[in-house]
């Protein structure tokens, strides 16, 4: 239609020309006004932006910001001819950044805080978060976060972190102490200046070692066993002690070891063993004898002469009195003064009375006699040979030594 109007125009002055273009209608639009949570929708041919905020009862002050189709506009700039627009009012409000007053029409903290040329960090301890929409005059802790360096196992390791101590940070990063690791300074310690850490693994390793206990055997009388017999009342038991080495290795390397005291973990336990005193009465044929007799023991057999010793000095006397012949034997003194009289028989010597002291038979490894011969029927002897002491048996029975 315009072009129209124009072709018949032509040639008519260009005064009349533009007031026949003004004078043609305009088209009608749907504006959608949001103004925070209240919405507003007009139907106008009006295309300035502030005429419509006056017409929706909008008050625009400065620093508001006003949007078009999510884009900025200028409150006087006339907007294209189209057929709907939304309009979006942001008012400007004060937020109070660590005590730093900012006004700022920004929809979000985080927008905000970008407004200023603040740069964020993931690690920054923002308070209310980032994402939260202002609304109003807002209160907004900034903890801004550093950049940190730590060594761990000599490899250097940036972290950033708004931690206030080592410890904190050391979280963060995702390194945290363990067990009996440290830092350098110590995690209760604030942030370093110098913004270095140092981490030491330190790791511990027991030994144990364990070591047998050997266990006391305690032997004790019993008249319910057979004279010069031995049992086993209660057996021993071997005890068991544990010793530990405590290492302390740093970043690998063995840097102390200790020996801590032994603990016993379970005592020896005594072994018991009963030896008889009941005397029993046994009847035997030895040598084609048969005898009777109470104890049999092995001895180490001997024997002398009144002069085999010394051809010019005989001895023919003993300690009891009895002249030195076969059927005579010494013993050593303590069994001497235990078993004077007694009559024994000694396999391949035959029936004896211990009538004499055998000083040479002190200190031997095993009991020891002497067998007394005359000269004239000598017979030489150095073997073991088994001695029965003879029935009846002494009202005490002394020990054999």
């Amino acid at each position: 239609m315009l072009e129209s109007i124009m072709r018949r125009a032509y040639g008519l002055p260009l005064s009349i020309l533009f007031f026949l273009i003004a004078c043609q209608p305009q088209p009608t639009q749907t504006i959608t006004i949001i103004d925070g949570d209240q919405i507003h929708q007009l139907i106008t041919t009006e295309r300035l932006p502030a005429a419509l905020m006056a017409k929706a009862g909008i008050p625009i002050k400065a620093g508001d910001v006003i949007l078009l189709n999510g884009q900025a506009a200028a409150l006087n700039q006339a907007m294209s001819t189209a057929q709907s627009y939304t309009l979006q009012v942001r008012h400007v409000a004060a937020m109070i950044v660590n005590g730093r007053i900012i006004q700022t029409a920004a929809l979000t903290v985080g927008e905000a805080l970008a407004q200023t040329g603040t740069k964020l960090y993931a690690s920054d301890q923002i308070n209310p978060a980032i994402q939260t929409v202002i609304s109003g005059p807002l209160k907004v802790t900034d903890i801004s976060s550093r950049t940190l360096t730590v060594t761990v196992d000599g490899k250097p390791l940036q972290i950033r972190t708004s931690a206030a101590t080592v410890g904190g940070a050391l979280a963060e990063a995702g390194i945290p102490l363990m067990g009996l690791d440290a830092s350098q300074p110590s995690e209760n310690n604030p942030l370093p200046s110098n913004g270095q850490i140092q981490l030491t693994n330190i790791s511990e390793a027991i030994l144990l070692s364990e070591k047998s206990i050997p266990f006391k055997t305690d032997y004790q009388q019993s008249a319910n066993i057979n004279l010069d017999q031995q049992q086993i009342l209660q057996a021993g038991q071997a005890g068991l002690s544990v010793s530990r080495v405590r290492i302390i290795y740093q970043d690998g390397q063995e840097v102390s070891r200790e020996n801590e005291t032994a603990t016993i973990v379970r005592p020896p336990q005594d072994q018991i063993v009963g030896y008889g005193t009941k005397v029993v009465i046994h009847t035997a044929t030895v040598n084609g004898v048969q005898i009777q007799y109470w104890r049999a023991i092995q001895m180490y057999a001997t024997s002398y002469s009144p002069c085999r010793s010394d051809p010019h000095q005989c001895y023919y006397g003993t300690k009891s009195g009895l002249p030195v012949q076969k059927g005579v034997i010494s013993v050593s003194p303590t069994m001497y003064s235990q078993y004077v009289g007694q009559r024994m028989y000694v396999t391949g010597y035959g029936f004896a009375t211990i009538g004499d002291l055998c000083q040479g038979c002190v200190g031997k490894p095993e009991p020891w006699i002497h067998l007394a011969y005359s000269d004239n029927n000598y017979v030489a002897w150095g073997d073991v040979v088994t001695v029965y002491f003879l029935a009846p048996a002494p009202a005490t029975i002394p020990p054999i030594n």
